[in-house]
C-alpha cells in the first residue's frame, strides 16, 4: 500500500481542546455522531482520539510521570479499557473504529516517537524477534514534554521493525489518520523516514500527520512533502487571537507550498466548549470573538489548512457549528489549486486563492481598532471589472464602484479599475468569491 495522499485538507474532529489526554469512548462516539448528523455533508469525516489513550491513570493539565500505559508483549500501546471499554480482551480500537467507520466517517489516532518506558523496563522484546526493546533505544534522545517516550536508535538492525509492528497493529484496528507526534521539535528526520516507511508498509492507506511544528523550518518543506500527509507548522494553537496573529506568518510562509496530498497544518480550531478537561484552562466556551472566530476559520481555509475541530461539538454553541455548515469550506479546500498572501500593509491582511475560474479573497484587520479601506479589484488579482463579487458567508453580493467617476477618482485605485469599500471592526475579516 502507499501513505494517503488526501486530494483534500482532511476536516475532522480532535479531542485534545476539550478533553486532553483523557476522552473517553463514549465523549468520541458522542462526538462522531454529532458529526455524521450535522457536518458529514459538509465536508467533515475524521475523528481523531489524541494523545495518552493508554493511560488509566489521565489527567487534565499536564502527563503523568511513570505512567502504568497499557501495552501488549511487544511493547505496543493499548487503549485503556475502563476509558475504552469496546477494546476490552485485546480488541484495541478495532470495534470503535468499526462504530465510527458504520457512521460513514474515518478514525484516527494520537501515537508518540519512540518506545515505552514500561515496556523497555518490563523487559520486552521486539515483536516478531528476540530483540530487547532496550537494546534499540536511544535514550539520549527521549521526548522533552512526555516523559513516557524514549527515542530510537536507528543505527540498530532492527530499530525500523518497531514503528512497522506498531503500524500493523492500528491498521488491523482500521485506523484511516495517525497523528505522529514529537517529530518536528527537533526535526526528527531518521523518526519520519522510517514512520512514513511502516505507514506504506501497511495493508490500507493510512494519512499520517506529523506534530507539533514549533520551530518549522521550511528548509525541510521537501523531505516533509515525500513522507507525511500533512504536518504541523506551529505549537499548539489556543483561544486567543495572539496565537491567530502570530500564525499569520507561518501560514504566509507555507501556504504556497501546499499541494495535493502534502498539507502544512495551522493546527486545530479551538473554538466551540473547550477545556472540559484539557491541557490548558478549565471548561469554557472559547475565549474568542464571533468576528475572530470567523477570521480564524476563514484564514486556515484560504492557506488550504487542515480543519480539525478542537471543541466538543454536542456542546457547542449553534452559532459556532453553523459556521461549519458552510459549504464554502470544502468548496474552497476541494477546488483551490493555490493560495497565499497578497498584501500586508497598515494592520489589513489580504490573501488569494485561486482555483480554476474562481478567486477567493480574504481580508482580514489585525489591529485591535476598526478599520477603512479601498482596495483596487486588480491588487486582489481580480482584473479591472471583474463580474459579480460574492460574500462567501453570506452570498450577499458586495458592491463595487468605479475608479473614476467624471473627473473624480478613487484615492489607491487605477482610474480605469474598480473599487471595493471596505470596513472591519478589530479583528475581523472579509471573505470573498469572484467567478470569472
Amino acid at each position: 500500500m502507499v501513505l494517503a495522499r488526501p486530494d483534500r485538507p482532511p476536516m475532522g474532529w480532535n479531542s485534545w481542546d476539550c478533553f486532553g489526554t483523557t476522552v473517553t469512548e463514549a465523549e468520541v462516539l458522542a462526538n462522531a455522531r454529532f458529526m455524521a448528523e450535522h457536518l458529514r455533508d459538509a465536508g467533515w469525516d475524521t475523528v481523531v482520539v489524541d494523545a495518552d489513550w493508554a493511560d488509566p491513570d489521565a489527567r487534565s493539565h499536564g502527563y503523568n510521570d511513570d505512567a502504568r500505559l497499557h501495552i501488549d508483549e511487544h511493547g505496543r500501546l493499548l487503549p485503556d479499557p475502563a476509558r475504552f471499554p469496546s477494546s476490552s480482551g485485546g480488541a484495541g480500537f478495532g470495534p470503535l473504529a468499526a462504530q465510527i467507520h458504520a457512521l460513514g466517517l474515518k478514525f484516527g489516532l494520537h501515537v508518540m516517537r519512540g518506545i515505552p518506558r514500561r515496556a523497555m523496563a518490563e523487559g520486552l522484546l521486539l515483536h516478531g524477534t528476540s530483540t530487547p526493546l532496550s537494546a534499540i533505544a536511544d535514550s539520549a534522545n527521549d521526548c522533552e514534554w512526555n516523559p513516557h517516550f524514549v527515542g530510537i536508535d536507528h543505527a540498530h538492525p532492527d530499530a525500523a521493525a518497531y514503528y512497522r509492528s506498531t503500524v500493523a497493529l492500528y491498521d488491523a484496528w482500521g485506523v484511516d489518520l495517525i497523528k505522529a507526534d514529537d517529530m518536528l521539535w527537533p526535526y526528527q528526520e531518521e523518526d519520519i523516514s522510517a514512520y512514513s516507511a511502516a505507514v506504506e508498509s501497511a495493508e490500507r492507506e493510512i494519512i499520517l500527520s506529523l506534530s507539533p511544528g514549533r520551530d518549522l523550518s521550511a528548509a525541510h518543506r521537501e523531505h516533509l512533502a515525500e513522507h507525511a500527509s500533512m504536518w504541523r507548522i506551529c505549537d499548539d494553537v489556543w483561544d486567543r487571537w495572539e496565537d491567530v496573529a502570530d500564525n499569520l506568518g507561518r501560514m504566509a510562509r507555507w501556504a504556497p507550498h501546499a499541494r495535493r496530498g502534502a498539507w502544512p497544518d495551522a493546527d486545530m480550531l479551538p473554538l466551540g466548549r473547550i477545556g472540559i478537561r484539557a491541557e490548558r484552562g478549565e471548561p469554557r466556551d472559547d475565549a474568542l470573538t464571533p468576528a475572530e472566530r470567523r477570521s480564524l476559520l476563514t484564514l486556515w481555509t484560504i492557506a488550504r489548512s487542515p480543519l480539525m475541530f478542537g471543541g466538543d461539538l454536542p456542546s457547542t454553541e449553534p452559532e459556532t457549528i453553523s459556521l461549519l455548515q458552510s459549504p464554502a469550506l470544502v468548496d474552497l479546500l476541494t477546488r483551490a489549486e493555490s493560495s497565499g498572501e497578497i498584501r500586508r500593509e497598515n494592520g489589513l491582511v489580504l490573501w488569494r486563492a485561486i482555483g480554476g475560474a474562481t478567486t477567493w479573497i480574504a481580508a482580514v484587520n489585525i489591529t485591535g481598532s476598526a478599520l477603512t479601506a479601498t482596495l483596487d479589484t486588480r491588487d486582489l488579482g481580480l482584473g479591472p471589472a471583474p463580474r459579480s463579487i460574492v460574500d462567501v458567508w453570506t452570498d450577499a453580493t458586495v458592491p463595487t464602484r468605479p475608479g473614476r467617476r467624471g473627473d473624480e477618482t478613487v484615492r489607491g485605485v487605477a482610474p480605469d479599475s474598480t473599487a471595493v469599500d471596505l470596513r472591519l471592526d478589530a479583528h475581523a475579516c472579509a471573505f470573498w468569491r469572484h467567478d470569472a
